[in-house]
């Protein structure tokens, strides 16, 4: 983790930039990069933007965070940002979501671990079997992808973290039955979709083991003084990248020997 500093000199400039985002986020519109005077220039500035937009969304919007995407971290990037109640889907039929400039959804094929008991913050850091038996049901999810920036591919991974890492919401899919048998570090994704070819996926979990990155977020959440509260859901890195699906038709999916399901996109 980078150096921790004092952020009280930057609160004004953190109450900016988090005002800007979590307007975009609540309407659905993009915009430029912030001004370079809101851009964050460290992660813990960045992190502190994000937490600040989950303010903003929870006073205005009465919309609390309802769960975390996360990875395990690497020596140059932290994968850690909050999903909110009012974009997760509980396996419904059709999912709402705003398209990508070309007009499609834009998802990433996931599981979702729910958190079954509330793992609060404390000194101690929480071990793998305590967080293991805080979990309750998984789920085959897909996370909904979309940018507040107009260009994202302009914006760096600190301006993507204070915005919430492209994360516009969650659906979430049917219970999985994990046993220790049950392989979930990889599996063959299949898409099928009406009136086309079906799409296949080698899918692999960037960190082999899905867990992987929850055990870290517990206890990096931890840290900040920040709790998991039960009901919580948890995804930790998509197994093939981001998929570009067509809106208004049926979406068959596919999770190997995990699970199948089927979900049609539709436009905000």
């Amino acid at each position: 983790m980078p150096h921790s500093i004092n952020l009280k000199q930057d609160q004004s400039i953190i109450n900016a930039a988090a005002k800007e985002l979590a307007e975009r986020r609540a309407s659905g519109i993009t915009g430029e990069l912030l001004a370079e005077a809101l851009r964050p220039k460290h992660f813990e500035q960045a992190f502190a933007i994000q937490q600040a937009v989950a303010n903003v969304l929870m006073a205005t919007q009465n919309n609390p965070i309802a769960g975390w995407k996360c990875l395990l971290p690497t020596t140059d990037k932290t994968v850690v940002a909050p999903i909110y109640q009012q974009d997760v889907y509980h396996q419904t039929p059709y999912c709402p979501l705003y398209p990508s400039t070309k007009g499609l959804a834009r998802v990433e094929p996931e599981l979702a671990f729910e958190i079954g008991v509330d793992l609060p913050p404390r000194m101690a850091p929480y071990t793998e079997a305590e967080i293991d038996a805080a979990l309750g049901k998984t789920r085959l999810a897909l996370e909904l992808i979309k940018s507040r920036y107009h260009t994202p591919s302009t914006a760096c991974h600190l301006d993507a973290l204070a915005d919430g890492l492209v994360n516009q919401g969650l659906w979430l899919g049917p219970e999985l039955e994990l046993s220790d048998d049950i392989e979930t570090g990889h599996f063959d994704l299949n898409v099928n979709i009406a009136d086309s070819e079906v799409l296949q996926k080698n899918a692999i979990h960037p960190n082999g083991f899905p867990k992987a990155g929850l055990y870290w977020l517990v206890n990096f959440l931890s840290a900040q003084g920040i709790g998991l509260t039960q009901g919580q859901y948890v995804i930790t890195g998509s197994y093939a990248g981001v998929l570009d699906l067509p809106l208004a038709q049926v979406c068959h999916f596919e999770y190997g020997a995990l699970g199948q399901f089927a979900v049609t996109f539709t436009a905000k």
